[in-house]
């Protein structure tokens, strides 16, 4: 039966399924899986943003807190889809009177800045990998979609998780 993760500030609103070997039980991987269409695409980044900072944080200390027990590190994914759409590939403008942007956010549509903070959010450590895919509302029934760089594909996301999968079936039989 799935159960839901204990976090240290609050409980995950994620659904696990534990793992039923004779191992003892453990959290071996735990994965978001996130969506966003327009129009409002700036209010809509920052709380996804804010969101999968605040996630990962309290994860990560529940994780040293032994809150999961005392196991190896958990695979930690985090995969977002955005409507491929004019808003969403349009450069954004900054209006920061009091402190500059960083260069890479300068100019970015929102697909860049998604982009941007997936490579962030494993670069910092606080995700295993994390993929952006962008699909218009008309693929809906063909499921085409596009990709923004090699390091936030789906195939980095699939690989790495597939890898994970495959080192904790070795480890645990």
């Amino acid at each position: 039966m799935p159960s839901r993760l204990a976090g240290i500030w609050r409980r995950f609103p994620i659904r696990v399924e534990p793992y039923r070997g004779s191992a003892p039980r453990h959290a071996a991987s735990r994965n978001e899986l996130k969506s966003q269409v327009g129009p409002s695409f700036g209010n809509n980044f920052n709380n996804r943003t804010e969101e999968a900072i605040g996630t990962a944080h309290d994860f990560w200390t529940a994780y040293r807190e032994e809150a999961f027990g005392k196991q190896p590190r958990p695979f930690v994914g985090w995969l977002m889809l955005v409507e491929d759409a004019e808003e969403s590939r349009s450069p954004v403008a900054n209006a920061t009177p009091h402190f500059p942007v960083f260069p890479e956010f300068d100019g970015a549509s929102y697909l860049k800045r998604y982009d941007i903070l997936c490579q962030k959010l494993v670069q910092e450590q606080l995700y295993t990998t994390a993929a952006l895919i962008a699909s218009p509302r008309a693929a809906a029934q063909t499921g085409t979609f596009t990709q923004m760089s090699e390091m936030t594909n789906l195939k980095t996301f699939i690989t790495s998780l597939a890898g994970h999968v495959a080192a904790e079936a070795a480890r645990l039989s």
